[in-house]
């Protein structure tokens, strides 16, 4: 923070967003380590970085459709003051639920048409992996063996360093895109490659033995989505090269799969394909997700217009259900507890950096960061930081670096 109010006006959007990338990545090593001050510290972290660098840059005027978003998540809480039971709490039930969606909109809002050089946004990134190569190294020295610790196919706490394997196995996505992104762009130094090649098969082979699958695919669909953005924006010249490094870059992902399916003695991959310990398909590919969702849409149906409430389909199964099932998928949690304002919401989250990106298209990671965002929101909601984080990034304004001057 003093860095942030001592740093020079040409500086300070920079150390704002390495600040935030930082906390982003640190937030779940926080959480499994119980380091932080608070569980949702981190959310709050970014919030006020973020209204910092608000306050003292401004904002752009074209961002005003996340100030409508953002006007959009207060009538449920006041739905939810009248419609949440006695027994819940109140204040830490409707933050739990609205911390992620706020901190998407207060970062989107410093982020929209800031501009940033590549580099600049390379080094954020950076600032991103830095800690969630600590939280590898954490789990590899929680759970040296994973043969030791195997007990099926369902996700594994004690492979995920104690803690729960859904928002490990994000986060430790988010390091496999990273990393992926950096090897693909290449580097003119062997060393640099090798020890990303590392640290690569390392953050993937930890993330692919949590069992939780949802991270691991959303990182591959974000290497794939920078690639396709990448390749098609390089000149041709470059492509040749690109192809070559595609080649490596699969190699690398075999090999870590290889490794994986020997230390798992298999069972990953009959995790991957829908299979239990003795082999047998499971009937339900998204191991309840779907039932959670069908019954927040049904929540929509049977409220369309100010919806449920905040945090109320959680409780709601806790009355009739007698479980605390929180969501794992944002866009049916939003319409259930917003009603039609739900919609709304997710109109403007989907088309506004569809809009923006119309008129630049500089910003190589957009579309993996936008597939980050809508992703991790369908399997994992939005308990951490990161997605709303990440999709923030995509609004901001990518600049080229100034030409050297050529002196004679």
């Amino acid at each position: 923070m003093r860095k942030i109010i001592l740093a020079s006006k040409r500086d300070k959007d920079r150390y704002i967003l390495m600040g935030c990338a930082y906390f982003v990545g640190a937030e779940v090593f926080f959480r499994m380590t119980k380091s932080a001050l608070s569980y949702e510290a981190c959310k709050y972290i970014v919030m006020l970085f973020c209204f910092m660098g608000i306050i003292y840059k401004g904002a752009s005027g074209r961002a005003y459709s996340y100030f409508i978003y953002l006007i959009c998540l207060v009538p449920a809480i006041f739905v939810a003051s009248m419609t949440l039971s006695f027994e819940a709490d109140f204040r830490k039930n409707v933050l739990f639920v609205l911390s992620g969606p706020i901190c998407l909109g207060i970062a989107s809002i410093f982020c929209f048409d800031r501009k940033i050089s590549r580099r600049q946004l390379e080094d954020i990134l950076l600032y991103a992996l830095l800690p969630l190569i600590s939280l590898t190294t954490y789990v590899f020295l929680y759970n040296p063996s994973v043969k030791d610790v195997l007990s099926g196919t369902s996700s594994n706490a004690a492979t995920s360093g104690g803690f729960g394997a859904n928002q490990v196995s994000t986060v430790l996505g988010l390091g496999m895109f990273i990393i992926g992104s950096r090897i693909i762009s290449g580097s003119s130094k062997l060393w640099v490659t090798i020890l990303n090649v590392l640290i690569f098969v390392a953050i993937s082979f930890r993330a692919v033995v949590t069992f939780s699958r949802g991270g691991v695919i959303v990182g591959v669909l974000c290497i794939v989505f920078f690639l396709l953005t990448y390749f098609v924006s390089s000149p041709g010249r470059i492509k040749g090269a690109l192809l070559k490094r595609l080649v490596f870059f699969l190699s690398i992902i075999l090999i870590t799969w290889g490794i994986s399916s020997n230390q798992t003695e298999g069972l990953i991959d009959k995790r991957y394909a829908n299979e239990n310990a003795l082999g047998v398909e499971k009937e339900d590919v998204t191991t309840g997700r779907f039932t959670l969702f069908m019954d927040e849409i049904d929540g929509f149906v049977k409220n369309p217009f100010f919806g449920l409430g905040a945090s109320r389909t959680k409780d709601k199964r806790i009355e009739e259900q007698r479980e605390a099932l929180p969501t794992h998928n944002e866009v049916g949690r939003v319409l259930g507890e917003h009603g039609f304002l739900g919609i709304v919401i997710l109109l403007i989250l989907i088309f506004t950096p569809l809009i923006y990106r119309s008129q630049n298209r500089r910003n190589y990671y957009f579309y993996a960061f936008l597939c980050f965002w809508f992703a991790t929101i369908n399997h994992s909601s939005m308990r951490i930081a990161a997605p709303g984080f990440i999709y923030a990034l995509a609004l901001l304004n990518i600049t080229n670096e100034k030409p050297a001057l050529h002196r004679k």
